[in-house]
C-alpha cells in the first residue's frame, strides 16, 4: 500500500515562516497566534511546536531571515546601480513594492511593539536598523563625493533620519490605504538633497559657469579702479 509522501521538515518550516511573515506584516506580531497558521496549513499547534519551540523562537527567525532578505537586495542594488541617487531610488522602492502589497515592513510593525516583544526579538529589530542606517550611510557619502547628492548634516544623521522617515510614512499612508501617498512623500524627501542625475548635467555645468562670472566681475572692477 502507497503512502502519500510527506513535505519536508524544512518546506513546512519555511510555509510557516511565509504565513506568519504576511500577518505579521498585516496584524502585527500580537495580533496572530500559533491556531492562526494552524488553521491556514491545516496543520495542529503541536506540529507548530515541532518547528519553532515558541512563538519568540519564531519571531526571532522571521526578523532574522527578512534581514537576510533586505541584505541580499541591498547587495543587488548597489552591484546593478553605480550612482548613489539610483541606489535611494531603488532603496525606496523596496518600501513602495511593500506597501503597495497591502503590507508594512516587517520590522517596522513589530517595531511599533517593541516593548511587548521578547528580548531576542528586539535584539535582532535593532540589527534590522542598524545594517540598513549603515548601508544609507555609505551610499549617502558616496552621493555627496559623486556630487549628485547635497547633504546638510552628516551621513549617518541623514541615514536615520531617512529610514525613521520611510517606516513613519508607511505607517501614515497604511492608514489611508493609500500607497500614493507614500510614493509622493518618498520623492519629496530625496529631492531635499538630490542632485539631478547625468541626464541634468548641462543644466548644472551651467549654474557652475554663472557662479564663475559672478565671481569674476568684482575682481574685474577692482583691475578698471584706477590707483
Amino acid at each position: 500500500m502507497s503512502h502519500p509522501a510527506r513535505t519536508p521538515p524544512a518546506a513546512t518550516a519555511a510555509r510557516i515562516l511565509d504565513i506568519a511573515e504576511r500577518l505579521v506584516q498585516t496584524r502585527g506580531f500580537n495580533g496572530f497566534s500559533y491556531a492562526d497558521i494552524a488553521a491556514e496549513l491545516g496543520i495542529t499547534k503541536a506540529s507548530l511546536h515541532y518547528h519553532f519551540a515558541t512563538k519568540a523562537e519564531l519571531g526571532r527567525t522571521l526578523v532574522a531571515r527578512y534581514t537576510d532578505s533586505f541584505e541580499g537586495a541591498l547587495q543587488r542594488i548597489t552591484a546593478e546601480q553605480p550612482y548613489a541617487h539610483e541606489r535611494l531610488r531603488a532603496y525606496v522602492k523596496l518600501y513602495a513594492d511593500v506597501i503597495s502589497d497591502g503590507r508594512m515592513c516587517l520590522c517596522g510593525m513589530v517595531a511599533a511593539e517593541y516593548g511587548t516583544l521578547p528580548a531576542q526579538m528586539q535584539s535582532a529589530i535593532r540589527l534590522f536598523f542598524e545594517f540598513n542606517e549603515n548601508w544609507l550611510a555609505r551610499v549617502l557619502e558616496h552621493g555627496s563625493q559623486q556630487g549628485h547628492l547635497a547633504l546638510r548634516v552628516a551621513p549617518r544623521d541623514m541615514a536615520r533620519m531617512l529610514v525613521g522617515a520611510l517606516e513613519g510614512e508607511m505607517l501614515v499612508a497604511r492608514t489611508y490605504g493609500d500607497a500614493s501617498r507614500f510614493e509622493a512623500a518618498a520623492r519629496l524627501l530625496l529631492g531635499q538633497f538630490e542632485f539631478a542625475a547625468a541626464d541634468d548635467a548641462a543644466p548644472r555645468a551651467a549654474i557652475r559657469r554663472r557662479s564663475g562670472v559672478a565671481r569674476a566681475k568684482p575682481a574685474a572692477r577692482r583691475r578698471s579702479q584706477p590707483k
